[in-house]
């Protein structure tokens, strides 16, 4: 006669055993993972550049990361991000630092004043929600910027600009000269 127990024993560890094995397959089979558990993407400069030469930025809004190479590739850095709250507000495409500011002062833009007639002009502090440092872009009112609202990064938050926690975009700042090529995706 048999034992029920040890039935059920071998059971289970024969069930566990076919449904851990695609797992197990699976994790010895594949190669390095294209992303980490925050959802960045690996990004490579020559997907989105011709050449270095110059500092690089690669803003990838979908994983909300900004990817940054200096002029020889040889200093690569990921920054998570805040990105623009609709694709509407999300401009892609190639540009550059023109401006660098610490302690920049924020001004709404007119759209922003229309959906909240309240905004106003805030000088650099606390409240200011472009942070302690900005670098400003060859496009019109689009910035990357540091925020003192940490909950917005990794999030849809912005009307158009990255953000950045301020330490990080200190960091940047220090690193990102004004010539630095940028392309938003």
């Amino acid at each position: 006669m048999t034992n029920p127990a040890l039935s059920r024993r071998r059971l289970i560890a024969t069930a566990t055993a076919f449904i851990a094995a695609p797992a197990v397959a699976r994790a010895t089979t594949l190669a390095a993972p294209r992303h980490n558990i925050s959802s960045f993407r690996a990004q490579n400069w020559q997907d989105h550049f011709d050449r270095l030469g110059v500092p690089t930025i690669v803003a990838d809004t979908t994983s909300r990361a900004l990817h940054y190479w200096n002029a020889d590739g040889g200093d690569y850095r990921i920054y998570p991000t805040s990105v623009p709250l609709t694709e509407e507000l999300t401009k892609r495409g190639y540009t550059k630092i023109v401006r660098k500011r610490v302690g920049p002062d924020w001004t709404p833009t007119a759209s922003m004043i229309e959906r909240n007639p309240e905004l106003r002009h805030m000088p650099p502090g606390p409240g200011n929600p472009l942070g302690t440092h900005a670098l400003y872009l060859s496009w019109p009112a689009y910035i990357i910027h540091g925020t003192h609202d940490t909950r917005k990064i990794g999030r849809k938050s912005s009307d158009g600009c990255i953000g950045l926690y301020n330490e990080m975009i200190a960091d940047l700042f220090k690193i990102a000269p004004i010539g630095t090529q940028v392309r938003i995706i």
